[in-house]
């Protein structure tokens, strides 16, 4: 029953057993040897939970939606274990507790850190942290195509052509995603090593820009992009993970009569532009229009990086910038920009039809041949409202702990948008070392809940609460 699920896991345990060995090889190369054990520790666990979860027989009964769903849930904690002990068998005496916070932070691309000088971090142990956000980013996009049954038809013919997802068709995709995943993070590593930005910083950065993750190789931003150049091409390159890895893929191979590989990504670069328009027009008056544009891609694609001198008066469009998200298909989060606009768009055309019953209205997005119909639209909309009940539990607990409601409210949603704290949002002083138990777990939970997608949470409360 089991045995599928169990196979998917294996995948990323031998992932992560190969990156251990570079760590390890990186080590050795550099001097590094404070933690030189610790990698060792997690080649070997790896390696041997890959090769027993590989060895277990597959069941012949097809696995569920549900069961493929608790594997996802599953991996978000079996994962984060092993990545977590480089962090607890350190020289920094880290707790259980902080070691697997600051796993599950960069496994869910969230950036939240119990580290408050990362200077005096160990270097491969910072090259550590960016390979967690590397390998979570991968998981979330396998685990995509994995839960396919979960979407719309419409979402599946951004991905293929063929209406079922069988599994040599789910193998096929995976492994296009692997190779333009890994080739877009060597694209930009080689782009800003070209920046003459360190070459450390370079791969640390390559790995948090490609998988949305919040995890510097240093202390502030300022210290690695120290002028305008660097600051408009990091800018866009933090949008590889606003629009759909296939982006670039589908560029490429563009045929008229797949135009609906590209629809999404064209109704982003819209959304792109009118936002940069309504923030030169009128926000940019009184300060460099650079800080804001990093400002925006970093928040449009869950980033969270921002400049010290960014304007903080700003926060709440920031954060909604940063609830809306970017593409269906990346490693940003979010509430994703075409379930906003879907929603909208059959919201306006039902009132109309309202207004004049004798005319029809088509549900039909801009560059797309498909309307979508009415499930599509009472999925969205239960997704915006599991956010925002998580949104107001979230909250609640963490006002009842140890913040204050308006930085509770904020937290909330960068936990549940995977974002990380920082000036934009007004809690670049937020420390996360010296937070309650009952806070770092309410917080490690609630990145979990917002990385996988929050329409499978109410596939799991009507599975378990409502058997019939």
């Amino acid at each position: 029953m089991f045995g599928l699920q169990i196979k998917y896991l294996s995948f990323f345990f031998g992932l992560i057993s190969i990156l251990s060995f570079f760590n390890i090889i990186y080590s050795y190369y550099f001097n590094l040897y404070l933690n030189l054990d610790t990698y060792y520790l997690s080649l070997f666990l790896s390696s041997i939970l890959a090769i027993l979860f590989y060895s277990l027989k597959i069941s012949p009964k097809k696995t569920s939606i549900f069961q493929k769903i608790l594997t996802v849930f599953l991996g978000y904690i079996l994962l984060p274990l092993i990545l977590s002990i480089p962090f607890y068998l350190s020289i920094y005496n880290l707790t259980f507790i902080n070691s697997f916070f600051e796993a599950v932070s960069g496994f869910t691309s969230t950036g939240f850190t119990i580290f408050e000088n990362i200077k005096n971090i160990d270097q491969s142990l910072i090259l550590w942290r960016s390979t967690t956000q590397w390998i979570g980013g991968l998981y979330f996009l396998f685990s995509i195509i994995y839960l396919i049954d979960i979407y719309d038809e419409n979402f599946k013919k951004t991905l293929t052509n063929f209406f079922s997802f069988n599994t040599s068709e789910v193998f096929k995709q995976a492994i296009k995603v692997f190779f333009i995943y890994s080739g877009i993070t060597l694209v930009i590593f080689i782009i800003l090593n070209l920046l003459s930005i360190r070459t450390f910083d370079s791969l640390n950065l390559a790995f948090s820009l490609i998988s949305s993750g919040g995890f510097l190789p240093t202390n502030n931003l300022s210290s690695i992009i120290r002028d305008d150049t660097q600051t408009i091409i990091l800018s866009f390159l933090m949008l590889t993970s606003f629009f759909s890895i296939f982006f670039s893929y589908n560029l490429f191979f563009f045929k008229r009569k797949n135009i609906n590989f590209l629809y999404e990504d064209l109704n982003l670069i819209i959304y792109f532009v009118i936002v940069l328009i309504i923030f030169f027009l009128f926000f940019s008056f009184n300060q460099n229009f650079l800080n804001y544009f990093l400002s925006i891609s970093s928040s449009m694609s869950n980033i969270g990086f921002t400049l010290n001198n960014s304007n903080t008066n700003l926060t709440f469009i920031y954060l909604i910038l940063v609830i809306i998200g970017g593409s269906f298909f990346s490693t940003s989060s979010g509430l994703r920009f075409m379930k906003i606009y879907s929603l909208f768009i059959y919201s306006v055309n039902q009132i109309l039809s309202f207004s004049r019953p004798k005319n029809i209205y088509k549900n039909k997005l801009f560059f797309s041949e498909v309307n979508f119909d009415f499930n599509e639209i009472s999925k969205y909309f239960l997704s915006v409202l599991v956010f925002i009940l998580s949104l107001f539990i979230l909250t609640t607990l963490l006002t009842m702990s140890e913040f204050s409601f308006e930085n509770s409210f904020k937290l909330s949603i960068l936990t549940l948008m995977n974002t990380v704290n920082s000036s934009s949002y007004g809690l670049s002083d937020l420390t996360f070392y010296n937070l309650s138990y009952f806070t770092k777990y309410c917080l490690i939970f609630f990145m979990i809940v917002g990385r996988i997608e929050l329409l499978t949470i109410l596939l799991l409360v009507k599975k378990f609460l409502f058997k019939n």
